[in-house]
């Protein structure tokens, strides 16, 4: 398959990338990577790092075009192909795009995904790497327009369906379902929903969601909304304004992400706090997306330790909007209390278990050969 992989400036794209090359390789699965970015900075060798957006638009553009025609030469002959670039900068210049459809259609992909992770991590990269100033704030907007760029580039040459969001996530899960996404066309894609807020000071509940998780990353190619979850960030920091704190100290692998460093993340709360709206509508936005890519949708609902359902309303919009979309729909119900007519009657099968649901799933030939993977 041909991937073009977008995603905003914060990413680290090329680590990630060069990952799922990796293990591409070790399972006889050659993955050929093309970054834009690398190939513009060696051709414009008077180019000081970092600095490469803030050139002339005109020669940005010149330099680009150069550069993607070397890659659709260079890449005809391959199976497998990865063009790391962007669909948007939103840099001094104002926003402006990072491609040129005729270049895109003679490209020929076969897919287009779109990265991303969670804003906190990304904001630190972006300064990090960069001489810029720019707000949690400014980063969310950025993040939609790149996801609605990328789909709109996917439209425009013909793969609507062939648009996938995904999340850096849990890094060796996310490498594993982003290689099977590129190389495997066998493999089903699957959507878990559990319950997330409300279980975060529950050990025990969150074990058994972790082992759910697991388990399908095994097997499907998965687009975990865990991965990306900017609401805890948020409740940490209402919390922190409780206790008259200005910054919040976030661990640099916390809600999945990926910060490269192993030195806490000092993030403003104020900044936090400006973009409640945005982290609420892009969730509600994003994980719609992803059951909408995805072929089914697994979800466990655990029993939480007063004896109750742990079934969020999340979970149950998810449920409902999948059915909705003929999707095909599983749930791994644990409380003793028996699941409403609402979930009976939009779930394709219920379980009582992990392992009851995995047994099915194998028995109705829904796991790919192992024997390509080792498993």
């Amino acid at each position: 398959m041909r991937a073009i992989v977008t995603g905003q400036v914060g990413m680290n794209k090329k680590q990630y990338l060069e990952a799922i090359a990796q293990l591409g390789g070790e399972r006889g699965q050659s993955v050929h990577l093309f970054h834009v970015g690398d190939m513009m900075y060696a051709e414009g060798s008077d180019i000081r790092p970092g600095r490469i957006l803030d050139l002339p638009l005109s020669r940005l553009h010149a330099l680009r075009r150069s550069v993607f025609k070397d890659i659709i030469n260079q890449s005809t002959d391959e199976t497998n192909v990865i063009l790391n670039t962007h669909a948007t900068f939103r840099w001094k210049h104002g926003l402006f795009p990072a491609f040129d459809f005729d270049q895109i259609r003679d490209f020929k992909p076969d897919m287009f995904i779109c990265l991303v992770d969670n804003i906190e991590v990304v904001h630190h990269r972006l300064h990090a790497e960069h001489e810029i100033d720019a707000t949690l704030k400014d980063c969310m907007v950025w993040r939609e327009e790149e996801i609605l760029a990328t789909e709109l580039m996917a439209q425009a040459v013909g793969c609507p369906n062939d648009f996938y969001i995904m999340a850096r996530g849990r890094q060796q899960d996310t490498v594993e379902s982003a290689l099977n996404l590129i190389t495997r066309q066998d493999m089903r894609k699957a959507y878990p929903s559990f319950p997330m807020t409300h279980v975060v000071d529950m050990p025990d509940v969150l074990e058994e969601i972790d082992h759910f998780r697991n388990e399908l990353a095994r097997h499907f190619i998965t687009f975990d909304p865990g991965d990306v979850d900017e609401k805890l960030l948020l409740d940490r920091a209402i919390q922190a304004t409780r206790e008259g704190r200005d910054f919040l100290e976030v661990a640099p692998h916390a809600f999945g992400g990926r910060a490269d460093s192993k030195e806490p993340i000092r993030v403003p709360i104020r900044q936090i706090l400006d973009i409640a709206g945005d982290i609420d509508g892009q969730i509600y936005m994003r994980d719609f997306k992803l059951i909408d890519q995805s072929d089914m949708i697994c979800s466990f609902i655990p029993e939480l330790p007063s004896g109750i359902p742990g079934l969020s309303s999340g979970v149950e919009r998810e449920l409902q909007h999948a059915w909705e979309h003929t999707k095909e729909v599983y749930v791994v119900w644990k409380p003793q209390k028996n699941p409403s007519p609402f979930i009976t009657e939009t779930a394709t099968k219920i379980f009582s278990s992990v392992d009851d649901a995995l047994r099915y799933f194998e028995e109705n030939g829904m796991f790919p050969e192992r024997d390509l993977f080792g498993n």
